[in-house]
């Protein structure tokens, strides 16, 4: 049987960043991950924005860790040369009646510590983006995109610079916790035993599930799960802004927003559409209910220009009309497996917080 120190379960970005994170500590590591390549699954299928953080409640983990690990991010593009771009966003509100919400997200964003924020006139907005319609909005500069999966393989090149593997193909089989550590099961194209000091549950749309499988962990401390597809819609033309553009959040999500590639193609999305299992086509029939929501904010939006793109799946643990669930970074001192740290609902703005998830992690294994 191999002896690793830690196994990371799942090479997502938060994964592959946690291992490097690990490994820069001088930890042994082995990332094990299913599929046949880096973050095919959430990672890859989101609208690659790097969240300012306004709109998580204070003290939360999402809101603590999207803003520390926005500047984090940054450095970590200009020092690894990572494609990404700080263009800036625009929270509109399209109706009088959705300025109090404008406000209350302002407010929220400087209890977060995001205060270069600006409240500004639609007619300003509007001198920013001509072709935009609105009656009021709040831009926010630290708003960017990012090459996600180049950033990804920039995480990968650091952990393997320090040591650490990553093992393709390798879907974990069973995981037993133990007094002297962990005996993991790996199957697939070579089927190993690992003895491990410590396990770190990366396993995105799986965590829980996998977290189910782990004897030794009391079921009761895995939580409720649910899976919430978003569906993205495209336009053939450029689109005729320069800056993401955000409505007002409804009950579901943060609206049908504009987000602009590296390339300057835009995208619509992503909607909310709760489902039972893991799938990602996308019924173009959807676009339907986007016309109405995009032209809200642009009214120039022509019939028929909405083409199917894409969609992303992402772990929820809260269900439908429950209020939005923090983030779950669980170690020994909530469920008292020594060594194991359970991650779940890593959704949105966990591409924007993985550095400092990754640095969380680490504290909670050093605790």
């Amino acid at each position: 049987m191999d002896q690793i120190e830690c196994v990371v379960i799942g090479a997502g970005v938060v994964g592959l960043a946690v291992a490097r994170a690990l490994a820069a500590r001088g930890r042994e590591v082995i990332v094990l991950e299913a599929a046949d390549a880096i973050g095919t699954g959430t990672s890859s299928r989101n609208s690659e924005v790097i969240h300012a953080g306004l709109y998580y409640p204070r003290g939360s983990l999402k809101a603590s860790l999207c803003v520390r690990g926005r500047e984090m991010l940054y450095e970590f593009c200009e020092s690894h040369n990572v494609a990404h771009s700080r263009c800036g966003k625009l929270l509109v509100a399209t109706a009088p009646n959705q300025i109090a919400q404008l406000e209350a997200i302002l407010a929220r964003g400087k209890e977060n510590g995001v205060f270069d924020l600006a409240r500004i006139s639609a007619s300003e907005a509007q001198a920013l983006e001509p072709a935009l319609e609105c009656v009021a909005a709040v831009y926010s500069p630290q708003t960017g995109i990012i090459d996600s999966h180049q950033y990804m393989l920039a995480l990968q090149g650091d952990a393997e610079r320090d040591g650490a593997v990553v093992a393709l193909r390798a879907p974990v089989e069973s995981i037993d916790a133990a007094p002297d550590g962990f005996i993991v099961k790996v199957g697939g194209d070579v089927p190993m035993q690992l003895r491990a000091a410590c396990v770190v549950n990366s396993a995105g749309l799986l965590a829980t599930a996998l977290a189910r499988q782990i004897r030794g962990l009391d079921a009761h401390h895995v939580p409720p799960f649910y899976l919430a597809r978003g569906n993205y819609f495209s336009v053939s033309a450029r689109v005729p802004f320069s800056r993401l553009i955000y409505p007002m959040p409804n009950e579901a999500g943060l609206g049908v927003h504009l987000t602009i590639d590296l390339g300057g193609q835009g995208r619509f999305g992503p909607d909310v559409e709760w489902v039972d299992s893991i799938g990602y086509d996308v019924d173009p029939r959807r676009a339907e209910s986007f016309y109405a929501q995009i032209r809200s904010y642009w009214p120039g939006l022509a019939d028929g220009a909405l083409q199917p793109a894409y969609s992303g799946i992402r772990p929820k643990l809260s269900g439908p009309g429950e209020p939005a669930a923090d983030f779950m970074i669980q170690g020994p001192a909530a469920h008292g497996v020594a060594g194991l740290v359970n991650l779940f609902g890593i959704e949105s703005p966990g591409l924007t917080a993985s550095l400092a998830i990754a640095q969380r992690v680490c504290e909670v294994l050093e605790a």
